[in-house]
Parts: C-alpha cells; sequence; structure tokens
C-alpha cells in the first residue's frame, strides 16, 4: 500500500473508514463520511470511495450503506495494531494490580494509623511562640489513632498537679493549638514564661486554672493579666516509657 499514490482528501476519507473499523467495528456511511469530512453531500463521498476501490485500497459491496471492506493487507495491519494496543492496555493493568498489591502490603491497614511527626516542646522562653524552633527539643513518629482529635505538638509533663486524673510527671501531653477553651477542658496555658497543664474555666472576675491534686492550689488568672495565653488543648497523653 505504501507505493500507492492517494490524494489528501482520498486518505482522509480511507483514515476514517479505518478509525471508524477500529472502534465500532463496522466501517461508515457514505452520508456519515460526509457529516464529518464536511461534504456537500453523500455522493461526494461515494466519488472517493469509488476512487479508492479503483486503486484497490478497498472493496465496495453493493446493496448495504456500509459496504465498505479494507483489503486483506490493510486488515491485517489494523488487527496488528489492535492487538499491540489490548496487549499494552493489560500489561498496563497488571503492572497497575501490581503496584496496589504492592502498596498495600507495605500501607498501614487502617486511616487512623497513619503516623503523625509531632515536636516535643521544652522550656518556652516569655514572648515567643510555643513552637518556635528553640523550643523543640526531638520529633516523634506516633500514630494518629491514639489521640481523640489531630495534635500539633506534645508536651512533656512536669509535676503531679493533674495526677487524680492520671497525667503523671513525665507524661507526654498531646496538645492541639487553639487560643481559647470552654469551661472543663485541660489546657495548656503560659503565664509568662511558665507553661502550666490545668483545668479551665472561666469565671465573672477572671480565669480559674484548677489543679487535679488537692496538694496544688487553684491558679486564678485576672482578666486583665496580658502574661496569660492559653497554647491548646490536651487530645491524648502517652505514657513516658512508650517512646522509649
Amino acid at each position: 500500500m505504501e507505493t500507492i499514490k492517494l490524494t489528501d482528501r482520498q486518505q482522509e476519507v480511507l483514515n476514517l473508514v479505518k478509525a471508524a473499523i477500529e472502534n465500532t467495528g463496522a466501517p461508515p456511511t457514505r452520508a456519515e463520511i460526509a457529516a464529518e469530512l464536511g461534504f456537500k453531500s453523500a455522493n461526494a463521498a461515494e466519488e472517493h470511495l469509488q476512487a479508492l476501490a479503483r486503486k484497490g485500497v478497498i472493496e465496495l459491496v453493493s446493496g448495504t450503506s456500509r459496504g465498505i471492506r479494507l483489503k486483506s493487507d490493510t486488515l491485517r495491519s489494523l488487527n496488528r495494531h489492535r492487538t499491540e494496543q489490548l496487549v499494552q492496555q493489560q500489561t498496563q493493568q497488571r503492572i497497575q494490580q501490581r503496584t496496589e498489591q504492592i502498596t498495600s502490603r507495605f500501607s498501614l491497614p487502617l486511616p487512623g494509623m497513619a503516623q503523625l511527626m509531632l515536636p516535643l516542646v521544652g522550656r518556652v522562653a516569655a514572648g515567643t511562640p510555643i513552637l518556635a524552633a528553640e523550643h523543640i527539643e526531638q520529633t516523634y513518629a506516633v500514630e494518629a489513632s491514639m489521640f481523640k482529635a489531630r495534635p500539633d505538638f506534645l508536651l512533656k509533663v512536669r509535676g503531679l498537679s493533674m495526677r487524680d486524673i492520671g497525667i503523671m510527671d513525665g507524661d507526654l501531653l498531646a496538645v492541639q493549638k487553639a487560643k481559647d477553651a470552654k469551661n472543663g477542658q485541660i489546657v495548656v496555658a503560659r503565664i509568662g514564661d511558665e507553661v502550666t497543664v490545668k483545668r479551665f474555666k472561666r469565671t465573672p472576675s477572671g480565669i480559674e486554672l484548677s489543679p487535679e491534686n488537692p496538694d496544688f492550689q487553684i491558679i486564678v488568672v485576672s482578666a486583665d493579666n496580658d502574661d496569660f495565653e492559653i497554647e491548646g488543648l490536651a487530645v491524648g497523653l502517652i505514657r513516658g516509657s512508650f517512646l522509649m
């Protein structure tokens, strides 16, 4: 077929016939060819088909609107192309399936098991952000499913003021950043350069930070105290030994 000289229009018609057979399994009608290629009538499409038939590129079968057949060598080329496409698609599907199998094998089984990288906050200087780089002692990888809400950092508990609700000295408190709290919530609050963990309560005269240990006093913060700031809400707890 490479030695047969076709006009541009004839080549367009032949390409359209090939594409229709490849995509639908059937050749186009004369009207479809005319509509697709912008001919004024189906007769113009018929003239180009007759020319292709005379050049031995196609065969025309009378009595049917789709009576166009590609010659055997053209069909073999077309079938080979379709087979190559099918093999390529099957190969890509197998590769994708294998990739998904490998990914699922090495992925954590549950969305809640996804790991978080949480910074551990140490001593905090007055007037500086709690998550400033100089306050970060190290970073831990922990499972998100351990917490009731997504934390932003860990704070090492110092002392026993919250002992009676199970927050012990040396524990790591998971904290979600927040600037306000509701009464009864456990907060991480900063007063000057001191960071404390207490139960929050707002009163008409100010704020009370209550311990969960009778050996400790309630901290009362006046409403106009500029040194007071809520840094976050407690959303979980990690025993210090858990990460050792």
